[in-house]
């Protein structure tokens, strides 16, 4: 065991060096990707859509590897190598929520718009209005998920760059090297964007979902071989080394505790129910999913390209639970936390000490934690670019040219401006995420997924099977839903009054769960239906123009 621990960290410069280098290549290759791609770009249908020109399975692949994000390698491996059990459940809810995006979403979505979400809402409704809150919800879920993908960058970085805290890195202490990594890689990103539009994100995508299934599977294989594929056994020594013994395996380690107070123990089981109707009915509502049903020809191979994701992303979900026992077991609860409190480095952790174990050293610990470090990498930049793009595009295309220039925008103009936000978008994701630090990447992903889910869900369902639904209830079920998730996260222990709070020395919060999808969703499904029966429109031939679109995908562009 004395190996592993030692493991936990890389102390030469030629170690470390050898790690940055590997990593380096690999950030040069996928820009290499992305400035091809941007010579391809040539059109708005290019630059939102990819030229709709990818297959079933191109776009399977893309959809993974947008899903597949921070939250997912990072995030979750952390939550089941420090929560045992009750990590596994986010795998669980993300997994479940695309079976709501294929039957409810994907085929109608892909039949009914151009570009964006707000397409398919204004196609029946007054264009500027439902478009403007279109665009701030899609802006305001982008920033939620950006913030964790861009925690995950930093923590990430950190452990290849050695940083630890009550170290030092080029004369800055560990906080201050840390905000100077998320800057960095924040500033990246926004390249990414920028130059490659929708044909290079979805080519990054692509080669990063490869790469990533690839990496787990490579992982999950010297994890078993390492216990003999004794199943048994490796879950043994995961609760022995997490510190928390047999209860590691068992519920109520992080949700549904049971205390003393039988309050404290209500809130706890209401925030796991919380999180679970959060993150099945997020993934259908998310703007940078719904935003690559466009990318195909067809509505039939959007429905074959989600069959393909949820293959892709179910076959990785299972990775998780060697990767996070396995850092549990190799690594150790301690260990994990010393290097990140949230354990968002426990995967790239693991890697280090699978390496040290198979490849012989601290060399060899190096060379693959570069390998899966850049793995992680490329999902942080491909969700990140994805993310960018969807709400730079919703900006651009809703905002901007229906809404200012009401519809009289030329296409080189619509570009300019989506890239011009996509620098500010990204600017604002970089500041919040130095305060967020403290807070796990899959944590942070199922707060954008309760917004999405309150704020875009509701408006999405009543505008393709409603017939009543008008202006008045898109309006309210976009604000009412989006309002209400938001000011219950900035009131709940998320954010103040918490050790692991965005600001632990402060205490406003009043809300006690850490989810607020149970109370949001209802508010925006209800507040749908009010502003709807209280407002007068009613367009019914414009509903049946749609449903026919919809179903049929006539006169879908």
């Amino acid at each position: 065991m004395q190996s592993h621990t030692l493991a936990a960290e890389v102390s030469t410069s030629t170690s470390r060096g050898l790690t940055i280098t590997l990593f380096l290549i690999f950030v040069a290759i996928t820009l290499a990707i992305t400035i091809w791609a941007s010579r391809q770009t040539k059109t708005a249908t290019d630059f939102y859509a990819g030229g709709r020109q990818f297959s079933g399975f191109q776009n399977g692949m893309a959809i993974g590897g947008d899903y597949m994000s921070a939250a997912s390698f990072l995030g979750i491996a952390g939550l089941i190598a420090l929560y045992g059990y009750d990590g596994f459940l986010y795998s669980i809810g993300f997994l479940v929520a695309w079976l709501v995006a294929l039957l409810l979403v994907a085929e109608y979505l892909r039949n009914s718009g151009r570009y964006t979400m707000a397409d398919v809402l204004a196609f029946r409704m007054r264009q500027r209005p439902v478009r403007t809150a279109a665009s701030v919800s899609t802006i305001v879920v982008s920033i939620f998920y950006l913030i964790a993908q861009m925690v995950g960058a930093g923590a990430l970085v950190s452990l290849l760059l050695g940083i630890k805290p009550d170290t030092t890195f080029l004369g800055m202490d560990a906080g201050t090297a840390k905000v100077a990594t998320i800057i960095l890689v924040g500033a990246l990103m926004i390249v990414y964007v920028i130059v490659g539009g929708m044909k290079g994100t979805t080519y990054v995508q692509i080669v990063k979902a490869f790469m990533l299934m690839t990496g787990a599977l490579l992982m999950t294989i010297l994890v078993l071989a390492h216990y003999k594929f004794n199943l048994s056994q490796l879950l043994g020594d995961a609760a022995q080394q997490s510190g928390k013994g047999d209860a590691f395996l068992e519920p109520g380690l992080r949700y549904g505790i049971e205390s003393a107070s039988a309050s404290a123990t209500f809130y706890s089981k209401m925030d796991l129910l919380s999180l679970g109707i959060a993150l099945v009915l997020g993934t259908a509502g998310l703007p940078h999913i719904l935003t690559r049903f466009y990318t195909v020809p067809t509505s039939k191979i959007a429905r074959k390209s989600v069959l393909w994701a949820i293959g892709i992303i179910g076959t990785f979900y299972l990775f998780t639970l060697a990767l996070g026992f396995g850092a549990a077991a190799l690594v150790g609860g301690a260990n994990i936390t010393a290097q990140d409190k949230a354990g968002n480095t426990a995967a790239p952790q693991l890697a280090q000490a699978l390496g040290v174990d198979y490849l012989g050293g601290e060399t060899g610990g190096a060379v693959l934690l570069a390998i899966i470090a850049a793995v992680a990498f490329a999902t942080i930049l491909a969700v990140v670019a994805g993310l960018t793009l969807a709400s730079s595009s919703s900006l651009a295309h809703d905002f901007y040219a229906s809404v200012i220039k009401r519809g009289q925008a030329n296409e080189r103009d619509e570009v300019r401006v989506a890239r011009i936000s996509a620098l500010v978008i990204g600017a604002v994701a970089i500041a919040l995420s130095i305060f967020a630090q403290s807070l796990n990447v899959a944590f942070l992903v199922a707060l954008a997924f309760a917004v999405a889910a309150s704020a875009n869900l509701p408006a999405i369902l009543y505008s393709l099977f409603w017939k009543r639904f008008n202006t008045s209830g898109a309006l309210w079920s976009i604000y009412g839903g989006l309002t209400a998730a938001v000011v219950l996260v900035f009131f709940s222990p998320v954010v103040s009054g918490s050790a692991t709070a965005m600001f632990p020395d402060h205490d406003w919060h009043f809300f006690p769960l850490s989810n607020p999808g149970i109370i949001s969703i209802p508010i925006g499904f209800l507040c749908g239906w009010i502003g709807t029966v209280i407002s007068k429109e009613d367009d019914t031939a414009k509903y049946a123009e749609l449903e026919v679109r919809s179903l049929t995908g006539h006169g879908a562009h």
